[in-house]
């Protein structure tokens, strides 16, 4: 097992939480990371390149995922997960998001972090059965799809319409960004369904795709062309994230039955605003672990190469920016780990939440460019990976609530 110092003194090692976190951690996550981080360097660490050029991830992995159980740690053993909780999730998130690939890494996790809980949470006992486990064996992919063209951060302003007719509903419209959105099979999807009134008349359906023709390519293309069934998607080319698809859809009359509606009719704010919670702090506890990535990988590296006859690492001015970096990630990771203690409490932590996702995502955009600017060149080449993570890091600041969100909602619940 690898291991890494955070510091000359050795904060902590990349094996665990360390850095006084411990008791947030018992020995079965200890194995639990053990196990995700040897299948990630074996089966995800190789391939990783590959699948970035490609802008694609084989299907098939998702099916060996799902034979590993790893995603499925939260949920309840009769549906298929481990019975886990929010901390077994946590060590998944931290553990994938060393993969290299923040694309890889969202593509993976996006079905059971963000697309899954909502029907975990508020659907009825025939919706998760027939939804949850063939997402956790990893034989279907699901997606949320709430961003929409022209609404952004403004979940409130959607205005893909969903109309009542005998039966179910029929719907109409566009979403955008929707991160697996080309590979799913069914979207969990916030429609308009009733007034324009902005929080109210909004509701969440689980809108079906129809089989995939017989023989179909495992590619974009092929699985995002209409099949009959009124759904269109295609891949937006990003400037990082490139193994995940991140898709534009289209709805043109598409029919949905009436036992496809999740919780309330009416009633998908709430159920929009209970799944931030959770993303946000899985965006956080990922953006430490690739911060710590980069800081290993960038140590390993000054303590190796020579400049002007010494060691990059020998010059105070390296050892200066590498204390910056690691009490930078030191702190961001204390502000994730408390608010992650006090959320598995049962705490309301909405503003904790935020002020993390808001740190944690601008500070790794930071952290991996002085990363990459202390491997001179060759942090800026390809074959380093800085590259990558840099660009992969730039999404933290917009995805999943802005910064600009992140600090409006801190804002408020500070009485301002």
């Amino acid at each position: 097992m690898e291991t890494s110092e955070h510091a000359s003194g050795g904060l902590r090692t990349g094996d665990g939480p360390g850095g006084g976190w411990e008791h947030l951690f018992g020995e079965e996550h200890a194995a639990l990371r053990a196990s995700i981080r040897s299948w990630v360097q074996r089966e995800i660490r190789p391939n990783v390149e590959r699948w970035e050029d490609e802008r694609w991830v084989p299907t098939d992995v998702f099916r060996r995922l799902g034979e590993t159980g790893f995603a499925a740690t939260p949920y309840p053993v009769e549906l298929g997960g481990q019975g886990g909780d929010h901390l077994t999730d946590a060590v998944w998130t931290e553990e994938i998001a060393r993969s290299g690939s923040g694309g890889l890494a969202a593509a993976l996790s996006a079905p059971t972090t963000i697309a899954t809980p909502p029907i975990l949470k508020f659907g009825t006992p025939a919706q998760r059965e027939r939804w949850v486990p063939p997402v956790l064996r990893g034989e279907r992919v699901a997606a949320l799809a709430i961003t929409e063209p022209g609404t952004g951060s403004d979940v409130a302003g959607i205005r893909t319409r969903a109309r009542r007719v005998d039966g179910g509903f029929v719907v109409d419209g566009a979403k955008q960004f929707i991160t697996g959105g080309v590979r799913a099979q069914h979207y969990v999807t916030a429609v308009r369904t009733g007034s324009d009134d902005r929080h109210g008349g909004i509701s969440f359906l689980v809108i079906e795709r129809a089989p995939r023709p017989e023989g179909a390519q495992d590619d974009p293309v092929a699985l995002g062309a209409d099949r009959g069934d009124g759904i269109t998607t295609s891949p937006i080319e990003k400037l990082g994230w490139h193994a995940s698809d991140t898709a534009l859809i289209g709805f043109q009359e598409v029919f949905v039955p009436e036992d496809h509606l999740l919780g309330e009719l009416d009633g998908g704010f709430k159920l929009i605003m209970a799944n931030f919670q959770w993303e946000r702090l899985s965006m956080a506890l990922g953006a430490v672990a690739a911060m710590d990535l980069a800081f290993e990988q960038t140590k390993a590296y000054v303590a190796q190469r020579r400049a002007f006859g010494r060691r990059i690492a020998d010059f105070q001015g390296t050892r200066w920016a590498l204390a910056e970096i690691g009490t930078e990630i030191e702190a961001s990771r204390a502000l994730t780990y408390e608010t992650l203690h006090r959320h598995v409490a049962g705490d309301q932590v909405i503003r904790e939440v935020s002020m993390a996702k808001l740190l944690t995502q601008r500070t790794a955009v930071d952290v991996i460019d002085r990363c990459l600017q202390l491997h001179g060149g060759a942090g800026y080449t390809k074959e380093q990976g800085l590259e990558r993570a840099w660009r992969d890091a730039r999404l933290g600041p917009i995805g999943g609530g802005t910064d600009e969100i992140m600090k409006d909602v801190v804002g408020r619940l500070m009485g301002l």
